[in-house]
């Protein structure tokens, strides 16, 4: 007994092991469909561990449409049937669904009753999906026209398609296992051996023009390709033969030899050249087409005829084609005897004697230029601006991938500029869409003349272009290309009797230092732009993936912008404003700076654009209102009387009701007169709605504040916007103050901004006074009022005061 109870459990622990080690699903389930066995097989089958199936309904593996299957199985399994090999389809636990194979027994107790059934499924997907694409590549073998023929290395035909039963008449069944010499005439059969032997070293034969037997003894001239068969370790098992009739070829050469009495008219031109390429004759087509006399071309090659269009990598595959296949096809540049170039579609051909060797080669040529000139013209279209002649978008595209690949291998940089131009809706509405237009194409040539050959300039689309710089070196260098374009797009343009000027808003972005693709680059360009265009526009911007993270969670950086409002993070600082020819004091801007715990103190540059647009930008803005007004205010009352600008956001300005919240704000300020304050904005800002800002600022002026024109210069200064901006003060850019001794482009801006102060009456104000000669130069110009490094840098409001008792003017400017 003891024995017995030992093989039992030794026959329990053997067929245990099977159900772990097999590679089929093993599942046994009882007569309502609940599993009570799962073996590992199954767990990587169908993903499911066994503590999730065991009492599961096996249902949950069924597709929806496949749930009628179980039923099915159950009466099956209830009659005691064996279910064999039953295909069908599962449901894995991640949805996906995998063929499988089913066999089900029906399993009985000691009685003969059957109490449940045993299930073995094994996954045939990958088995399924070989099977299809066997099906598809033998579907490809049997619908082509040419005879498709596999043999072993000993020359054994293995396979036989469709196509070679109707070209050589043998059914498939006869060839099988048959040797290829069948199909070949006695005085070829050299040929089998040479072929075979290449196929034994792995070579290849290409377009091997011969002559094969039919069934019925017929000959057929067939262009042959053959190819070795490997196996998975790369050792020939055989060969493949594409076979193709071009009887209807040699019928047609033979045609040519013929008929070649009466090729004088033929529409084509046609040329008979000897065995050394010289011509011996050509029709009239030809006379007609290339403008030289019969006599003229005997005895000249196609050199003579040759535009120098077509380089060696059009007329080498030609040249190769004639001599292996005997005949040719293509377009070609020629030209005539007046000098034009033409495209033909030539046709060589070679023909040849009984014996096979050639006798001449004829040539047949359609003139095709009008034709390729359309062409031509629509693949321009497609690649080309239409307006601008640029490339547009999608060449632009292929461009920037070729640039990247070659920066790749040789290890250079490329830079790609992304460029808004700021002001053209104003032009393009102000002046007419055509004028506009002129505009733009004055710009695009503007902007190519500063760039290099080498470089690519493309229009995106309306104002938009985008320029490609390969090999730029350095940073250094390409910020002195893009200064350049800068200059080129600011420089003024003279349309239909007008003088037209803007500026351009450039984002710049450096590979492969930003590692991503060509339409990732194009997006961080446009990223970069958009910077600069918030920060002032006629200006630049990097684009720095380093700071890529910080951009994109611009969210996190609102709400430590919000958090350094309510801590009282910000501050103002005061930078004075002076009349340099008396040396007195007239006012005072105040700037704002965020005092960071981390980062120290913090110029507008580094925090204001990231609230353009958001509700923070106008929380900011009242803030320097209100603080600017409690300064002042406690200047009044410590006698100190100035007059104090603040800047004022285009969001800020422009919201519904900012005159009645400027007026409850000087309300809650009764000691400060409005006449004190000076509300400054950008040119920009202002000129985007010129018709809401000037209504606002009318508003304004009857409370008595007054506006100063920031920045002026840099935007679109429109003699008619600045006609219709109701603002008593420009202030001029100081990037044009500060290089204004040395560059006299900045010089004639200057100029011209104090010129129009005058002819309308406004005061003018230069930014950013950084020498004494600069100051002379301003005072020489009619410019008396300035604030700058050299005068004084921004200052907390607690050292003001004593600034204003140590400043003495200086002689050199008072004595002007």
């Amino acid at each position: 007994m003891k024995k017995l109870l030992t093989q039992s459990s030794m026959a329990i622990s053997f067929f245990e092991s099977v159900l772990r080690s097999c590679d089929d699903a093993i599942i046994t389930k009882s007569l309502d469909g609940r599993v009570t066995s799962w073996n590992p097989a199954a767990e990587r089958i169908f993903g499911y561990t066994e503590a999730e199936m065991l009492g599961q309904s096996l249902l949950l593996l069924f597709p929806p449409d496949r749930l009628n299957e179980e039923r099915f199985i159950i009466e099956k399994v209830m009659l005691g049937e064996l279910v064999d090999h039953f295909e069908t389809v599962r449901l894995r636990k991640d949805g996906l669904p995998i063929q499988v194979s089913v066999t089900i027994s029906p399993i009985r107790d000691e009685h003969g009753r059957v109490v449940g059934a045993s299930k073995i499924a094994r996954d045939i997907t990958e088995h399924m999906q070989l099977h299809e694409h066997l099906q598809y590549f033998k579907a490809l073998v049997e619908s082509t026209e040419d005879a498709v023929i596999s043999k072993t290395p000993e020359g054994i035909v293995t396979s036989w398609n469709a196509a070679a039963e109707r070209l050589f008449g043998y059914r498939t069944e006869e060839m099988l296992g048959q040797p290829l010499l069948r199909l070949l005439p006695l005085d070829r059969l050299h040929e089998e051996d040479d072929i075979l032997a290449q196929i034994r070293v792995g070579q290849r034969i290409q377009h091997f023009e011969t002559v094969r037997q039919t069934k019925a003894g017929t000959l057929v001239p067939v262009s042959v390709s053959i190819s070795p068969i490997r196996d998975a370790a790369g050792r020939v098992q055989g060969a493949s033969k594409i076979v193709r009739d071009i009887s209807a070829q040699k019928a047609m050469e033979s045609q040519l030899r013929l008929t070649a009495s009466v090729f004088t008219h033929a529409n084509e031109g046609i040329a008979i050249c000897d065995v050394h390429g010289q011509l011996i004759d050509v029709n009239q087509a030809f006379s007609r087409i290339t403008g030289y006399a019969r006599d003229e071309v005997l005895g000249k090659t196609a050199q003579f005829f040759r535009s120098g269009r077509d380089g060696p990598e059009v007329l080498a595959p030609l040249l190769r084609d004639l001599l292996e296949q005997g005949h040719c096809q293509g377009e070609i540049w020629s030209r005539r005897k007046n000098g034009e170039a033409y495209a033909g579609l030539l046709t060589v051909s070679r023909v040849c004697d009984p014996l096979g060797q050639v006798q001449n080669y004829v040539a047949l040529f359609a003139d095709v230029t009008s034709i390729r000139v359309q062409q031509e013209r629509l693949e321009h279209i497609a690649h080309f601006d239409a307006l601008t002649n640029l490339p547009n978008r999608l060449l632009l595209s292929d461009r920037l991938r070729q640039a990247m690949g070659q920066c790749r291998r040789r290890g250079q940089s490329l830079a790609v500029l992304y460029l808004d131009l700021d002001g053209f809706k104003t032009i393009n509405d102000g002046h007419g869409h055509d004028v506009g237009d002129s505009f733009l194409m004055a710009v695009a040539q503007h902007m190519k003349q500063a760039l290099r050959e080498t470089d690519t300039l493309a229009r995106m689309g309306g104002d938009e272009f985008v320029a490609v710089l390969s090999d730029v070196g350095c940073v250094e260098s390409c910020v002195q290309s893009v200064e350049r374009i800068l200059q080129a797009c600011a420089a003024p343009q003279s349309v239909a009797g007008v003088t037209l000027q803007a500026s351009a808003s450039i984002g710049v972005t450096l590979f492969p230092q930003d590692d991503v693709d060509a339409d990732q680059l194009l997006r961080h360009a446009d990223q970069a732009m958009y910077e600069a265009k918030q920060s002032g526009k006629n200006r630049f911007h990097i684009f720095d993936p380093v700071q890529e993270a910080a951009l994109k969670s611009r969210a996190g950086s609102l709400v430590e912008l919000r958090q350094a409002l309510h801590a009282e993070q910000f501050e103002l600082l005061y930078q004075p404003k002076v009349n340099m020819r008396t040396g007195a004091v007239v006012g005072a801007e105040a700037l704002i700076r965020w005092n960071h715990p981390e980062r120290g103190l913090l110029l507008p540059a580094a925090f204001l654009p990231l609230v353009n647009g958001h509700l923070l930008e106008e929380l900011l803005g009242d803030w320097v209102l209100e603080r600017g007004l409690r300064q002042l205010s406690e200047w009044q009352r410590h006698g100190l009387d100035l007059q104090l600008s603040l800047n004022v956001g285009a969001r800020q300005i422009q919201r519904p009701g900012f005159a009645a919240h400027l007026a409850a704000c000087l309300a809650s300020y009764p000691d400060v007169a409005p006449s004190r304050i000076e509300l400054e904005v950008l040119e920009s800002n202002a000129l985007d709605d010129i018709e809401q800002v000037s209504h606002i600022m009318r508003d304004c002026h009857q409370m008595g504040v007054r506006f100063a024109v920031d920045d002026f210069g840099t935007g679109y200064s429109s003699l008619t916007y600045l006609r219709r901006l109701p603002a008593e003060t420009l202030k001029i850019d100081q990037s044009f103050v500060r290089d204004m001794l040395d560059d006299a482009e900045d010089l004639a801006i200057v100029q011209g901004v104090i010129s129009l102060a005058q002819a309308f009456r406004r005061e003018v104000v230069a930014e950013g006074v950084e020498s004494l000669a600069q100051g002379l130069k301003l005072l020489a110009m009619g410019c008396e009022l300035a604030q700058g490094f050299v005068i004084a840098r921004p200052m907390p409001a607690a050292d003001f005061g004593p600034w204003l008792q140590r400043w003495q003017p200086f002689e050199a400017w008072t004595r002007s």
